[in-house]
């Protein structure tokens, strides 16, 4: 008896249960959040902060996103019925935001940390963004400030998403400073709160 092929929800869930053996780097506190709707007929998000002191709410060494979307009918541009977005944000020292080729070099981290998980991909867009702002007035006690950003998509090639989840985790921790992960040396799994 030959196998019904999977429904459109079936292969969403295996796509998800793949993010969900994402092995992270545990300076990150993960968490499933609400997907904005909209953009495709499934979707799944996790925020990360980077938080080395693992008891603080609130962490202002980076944060992000990630988005699995995933749409059966392969919008044109995926190339593709997945498509993961992701969102990296982190302040800079002044000096270093001043660099012209800091964008770049961000750019670099995140096919780095793909290319280093073996997360095979197409399609790859984004923006890597540098942030000066100086205070002025009531906020003039703030001083000087800078701050970097990187919005990317791209198109998986495979269904199985936790080697693009741990780039993701990677590419976090390389933009808020810390060096990458050494190859061979496990991390341990971060928990992560449970989907509703």
């Amino acid at each position: 008896m030959p196998l019904s092929p999977a429904s459109p929800q079936e292969v969403f869930d295996a796509l998800i249960a793949s993010v969900d053996r994402a092995v992270l780097r545990p300076e990150l506190d993960v968490r499933s959040i609400p997907a904005p709707t909209g953009l495709a007929p499934f979707s799944y998000a996790l925020a990360a902060d980077v938080n080395p002191a693992r008891h603080v709410d609130d962490s202002d060494l980076g944060t992000g996103r990630l988005l699995v979307l995933f749409d059966p009918e392969a919008p044109a541009g995926w190339n593709g019925t997945v498509r993961i977005v992701c969102f990296a944000q982190a302040p800079l020292e002044v000096d270093i935001g001043l660099d012209p080729f800091v964008a770049d070099v961000t750019w670099a981290w995140l096919v780095d940390a793909l290319e280093t998980r073996g997360a095979e991909y197409t399609a790859a867009s984004g923006t890597a963004t540098k942030v000066l702002s100086t205070g002025y007035g009531e906020l003039a006690a703030q001083g000087s400030g800078a701050q970097l950003e990187l919005r990317a998509s791209w198109t998986p090639l495979d269904d199985d998403l936790s080697a693009h989840v741990e780039g993701w985790s990677e590419l976090l921790c390389m933009i808020a400073g810390y060096p990458p992960a050494p190859e061979g040396v496990a991390v341990l799994p971060t928990r992560r709160a449970s989907r509703g």
